[in-house]
């Protein structure tokens, strides 16, 4: 049994889920998101809840269950609060600024890195090296802010680099002075 299918999701005043054939709209204050689900499975609306419901007990489809439960709840917190990632850049002389759509870094290479900022997508710097990434769709804000951790992930012997924020990075010890 899916027991993340089952659950049903609960939708604030704000937000309208709607079914159309396979493809599931969410409409909140902040925008609107659409997607396909599986076609084994189906959305049940019922005011301010929304339950997924299979047509089959087939292993599969109940994964299918889960996985479409997911997705339309990630879209109903998206419309409605936003997703965000943070991150760090630590290292000496290393620094990010936005310019209109475009994110500058300079991160130790010998011009700055020039990251396109893609649509729905909102990046702020705060003190030059805190970076944050902010959207309606999770996927699309962790696939960018691995994108941008991506450019210089950070080093395990001084730790410089992008990290994201509370990561920890496993540090090495260096070459010792010969004997």
């Amino acid at each position: 049994m899916s027991r993340i299918g089952k659950e049903p999701i609960t939708v604030p005043d704000n937000v309208t889920v709607a079914m159309e054939g396979g493809l599931v709209r969410v409409d909140g204050p902040r925008g609107s998101l659409t997607r396909t689900i599986p076609r084994e499975v189906e959305l049940s609306v019922d005011g301010s809840t929304v339950t997924v419901v299979r047509h089959s007990n087939d292993r599969r489809i109940r994964a299918f269950q889960g996985l479409a439960r997911t997705l339309v709840a990630n879209m109903v917190h998206g419309v409605s609060q936003g997703y965000e990632k943070k991150l760090e850049i630590v290292g000496v002389g290393y620094r990010g600024e936005v310019d209109g759509s475009i994110l500058k870094l300079l991160v130790g290479f010998s011009r700055p890195v020039e990251f396109r900022i893609p649509e729905g997508i909102t990046v702020t710097v705060e003190r030059q090296v805190n970076l944050t990434v902010g959207g309606i769709d999770k996927e699309l804000v962790g696939k960018v802010a691995a994108e941008i951790r991506g450019i210089k992930k950070p080093e395990p012997y001084k730790g410089k680099g992008i990290r994201y924020a509370g990561e920890t990075v496993r540090r090495k010890v260096g070459k010792s002075a010969g004997s």
